[in-house]
């Protein structure tokens, strides 16, 4: 008899638990309805990058401001994280996507969005540095060892060397890159002819391309090529994780590379104004630049640089205002010098 007593209890703490299972569950999703409940509304804020941005958004800059935002407010933000090359985030832009925050590979690429009326004029230069919040310089990776000695752009010239490239028709880190080739030889050798020589032997050579800087990443991971040119920052992400399978080569004279943040007042909703404002200064915070350091992107700040002992010495670094700003790169160089002539020389 006690030994069916004991069995009772037993089937009904059971059935106890698992009602209040039940009414827990419920509660949980009946809460936001019940009478004087007040549960804060989730904010949803939509961000296009270019595409190597990925894991420095993902794992250290979106969760400290959330976490910054809940303790200031209450609300929990949710980021919408759309990736892919610049030229291309771009053109959806210019189609209409939701975008309410991008970062841009280039500056070019935001005065396109000038040009189709999505931004009402060049609102990123009143943000602190003129919008630019990261830099990082171009350099060569190249195969374990560094079987063909590559040391500079020039070497990227000789007969036989396997060039991979991303595509500069839709690449902004493959535009840096042009401007890289072209620039360093001009400022090496003071002389126009030479510096056109190297872009062109540098393009004869390439066997490779890809619509994004990422994806030239993987094709160059896959075999191809015996170099490639990229952002530091694309080497340095994986030398900081113990798994870079390719060496890195400094060139004596690189351009940087800075990526505006570029924001779409058109399409944030009114409810979204605060929170879109207070993400966009956090990026220039002490905090936010620290954390692009840590993943391999050069600070606006120099000083913070110092932390990131991986960071490479670049004895003669330029800027894209050493050739007039963009527009007038692209005119001169991208469209002028690679895009109508030396394509046309070498076929492709």
């Amino acid at each position: 008899m006690g030994a069916r007593r004991w069995w009772n209890w037993r089937l009904i703490s059971k059935r106890a638990t698992g009602a209040l299972a039940v009414i827990g569950v419920g509660l949980y999703v009946l809460w936001p309805w019940l009478p004087g409940v007040h549960v804060p509304p989730t904010r949803s804020v939509v961000i296009y990058g270019f595409s190597i941005l990925g894991e420095v958004m993902e794992e250290d800059v979106f969760p400290a401001f959330q976490e910054h935002w809940l303790d200031k407010t209450g609300e929990r933000v949710e980021f919408i994280l759309a990736l892919g090359a610049s030229g291309t985030i771009t053109n959806l832009m210019i189609m209409g996507v939701p975008a309410e925050v991008a970062i841009l590979s280039l500056e070019l690429d935001a005065w396109r969005l000038v040009d189709a009326g999505v931004l009402p004029g060049p609102t990123w230069h009143e943000l602190p540095h003129g919008g630019v919040v990261n830099r990082t310089p171009f350099v060569i990776l190249v195969r374990p060892g560094n079987p063909e000695s590559i040391e500079g752009f020039g070497d990227l010239s000789r007969p036989g060397v396997g060039v991979v490239h991303p595509d500069p028709l839709t690449s902004g880190g493959a535009q840096w890159a042009v401007v890289a080739e072209y620039g360093a030889a001009l400022r090496e050798t003071g002389d126009a002819e030479q510096a056109y020589a190297r872009l062109l032997g540098i393009w004869r050579n390439v066997v490779a391309q890809a619509a994004s800087a990422r994806g030239a990443r993987t094709q160059f991971e896959s075999g191809f090529g015996d170099a490639l040119i990229t952002y530091e920052q694309e080497a340095l992400r994986d030398l900081a994780r113990g798994r870079l399978q390719v060496d890195i080569a400094y060139p004596e004279s690189t351009i940087f590379s800075e990526h505006p943040v570029v924001v779409l007042e058109r399409n944030i909703p009114p409810e979204n104004r605060a929170v879109v404002q207070a993400f966009v200064d956090y990026l220039w915070s002490e905090e936010a630049q620290r954390k692009f350091v840590a993943h391999g992107f050069r600070s606006v700040y120099e000083e913070l640089n110092e932390e990131n002992p991986l960071f490479g010495h670049i004895p003669d670094g330029f800027l894209i205002e050493d050739f007039g700003g963009w527009r007038e790169a692209k005119m001169e160089i991208v469209d002028g010098i690679w895009r109508d002539q030396v394509l046309r020389e070498v076929g492709r």
